[in-house]
């Protein structure tokens, strides 16, 4: 079969340079790795530098002795890098169009690096929130560049599976983190005070260099982002032809180049230039697919699944885990979410993009039904923790990978950065949303009708794509725009 039945370009698949695509999309996906590490290392930290800061204090509730929280200065620590996801992400989406994707993957490994080392040997909870607002700054630039970057040099036949690497190499950061967090942190005793955790080794160097230790990988992606091509599409959009039609060319030989080339040009107006208006995205037609991937990443965060990796603490304590077998439990989150991940690239250049967000909302949404009803009926323990992990896996399975295909696959070739950004800005307000109302849920309706608003939302999420997502695999990039034009 010619790949014009998959892939919509003359070259059949087997004449790809396959080594090549995966190794520059693998380079890309280091940016993912580094989102999840960075993104989830303050969860194994937070028991020791809260105390050092003085946010977690020893305390007594009805005569017995307890560790209090700061809620304010706790929640701020928890959610502040998200500013900076926020602040990253709409960066990206200007910078990239403007002065290439390439460059932009530099900058935000270079970030990863001197913020990751600032944060943790931060003298002061200002100089902690300073520099992990800077982590997050790199966060948002890499979760809009990496998918962005891999969609546009992946052939069609491939793409899904090659942005579904990019939330692979996130579930990896996220694996690792949680690991090393483990092996780094010594044994708390049962019943340790906030003062004896301060002054713990956990407490002074424990969670600095569980910050620290993210430095590592992103001076590894600094290199090798140094050494990948330019997007073609970039290129082509900024006038450099020759320069996209070399790149085409190695990754699927001159007749696929040249169609890829012919097609690019085609759906890009020889007015446009390398700078793209906002008010471009308001044009009828492009703003019903800008709020369709708006709402797409609104749903992967209101879906509630970042609920359990970033409280995790929380929600384990409630359902009465100490800390040590916590640390153990979030460990096993993370496997799950690896194994379902490994699922999904498996599966979504074969079942389909809108078919995987179909089942992973039924999935979560009847995950969380079963957790709320475990903490109604006072079935704590295993019950919240095999619940728990239905629903991750559920997520890694769908939501979590096929909203950054879907994301980097729906946006025209003259927007796409800048839409791009704009839907994944989205998703950091709506995960901003998510994290900050979680503790004042919990406390005005409890966690189990938390839970079971989230299935609501998963409901409706079902709906939605149900209704107005379209399906989207094995066409080119430029397909899905003529596509989405009708």
């Amino acid at each position: 079969m010619s790949s014009a039945g998959t892939s919509g370009l003359a070259s059949p698949p087997g004449r790809f340079n396959l080594g090549y695509i995966w190794l520059i999309s693998a380079v890309a996906a280091l940016g993912g790795l580094l989102f999840g590490w960075d993104w989830v290392v303050i969860g194994g930290a937070k028991p020791f530098f809260e105390p050092f800061f003085g946010i977690a204090t020893d305390g007594v509730v009805d005569g017995r002795p307890v560790i209090l929280r700061d809620g304010s200065l706790s929640g701020w620590a928890n959610s502040c890098a998200l500013l900076g996801c926020l602040v990253g992400s709409l960066l990206a989406g200007a910078s990239s169009d403007r002065f290439g994707r390439k460059r932009l993957l530099i900058a935000a490994a270079a970030l990863f690096a001197v913020s990751s080392v600032l944060t943790g040997w931060a003298g002061s909870f200002g100089q902690f929130i300073l520099w992990r607002i800077g982590g997050g700054v790199a966060i948002g630039m890499a979760s809009n560049l990496s998918p962005l970057y891999i969609a546009e040099v992946a052939p069609a036949h491939l793409r899904g599976r090659l942005v579904t690497l990019n939330q692979l190499t996130i579930v990896f950061g996220i694996l690792a983190a949680q690991l090393l967090n483990l092996l780094i942190a010594q044994k708390v005793p049962d019943g340790a005070t906030a003062a004896e955790i301060a002054r713990s080794w956990n407490g002074q160097y424990g969670w600095r260099w569980m910050f620290t230790l993210v430095a590592a990988p992103s001076v590894l992606f600094f290199g090798a982002a140094l050494l990948v091509p330019e997007s073609p599409r970039w290129l082509v959009k900024n006038g450099q032809d020759e320069a996209a039609e070399r790149v085409l060319s190695r990754i699927g030989g001159d007749a696929y180049a040249a169609t890829a080339l012919g097609e690019i040009k085609a759906t890009i107006a020889t007015e446009e230039i390398a700078r793209v208006r906002l008010r471009d995205l308001l044009e009828p037609r492009l703003m019903k697919i800008l709020l369709v991937g708006c709402a797409l990443a609104v749903l992967q965060q209101w879906s509630g699944i970042n609920v359990l990796f970033n409280y995790a603490e929380n929600i384990f304590k409630t359902a009465g885990f100490g800390v040590d077998t916590t640390l153990r439990f979030i460990v096993i989150t993370g496997l799950v979410n690896l194994i379902f991940t490994f699922v999904a690239l498996g599966t979504v250049d074969h079942w389909g993009r809108r078919s995987l967000m179909l089942f992973g909302c039924a999935g979560i949404a009847t995950s969380h039904l079963l957790i709320g009803l475990a903490y109604a009926q006072g079935w704590t323990g295993l019950a919240v923790l095999l619940f728990s992990l239905a629903a991750i896996g559920c997520y890694a399975m769908s939501l979590a990978p096929v909203t950054w295909v879907l994301i980097s696959e729906i946006f025209p070739n003259r927007i796409r950065g800048t839409a791009i950004s704009v839907a994944v800005s989205a998703l950091w307000i709506a995960c901003f949303l998510l994290t900050y109302t979680f503790p004042l849920l919990e406390r005005g309706i409890g966690t189990g009708n938390t839970f079971w608003l989230y299935a609501a939302i998963c409901a409706v999420g079902f709906a939605f794509v149900r209704l107005f997502v379209p399906e989207t695999k094995g066409r080119s990039l430029e397909q899905i725009e003529r596509q989405l034009a009708d």
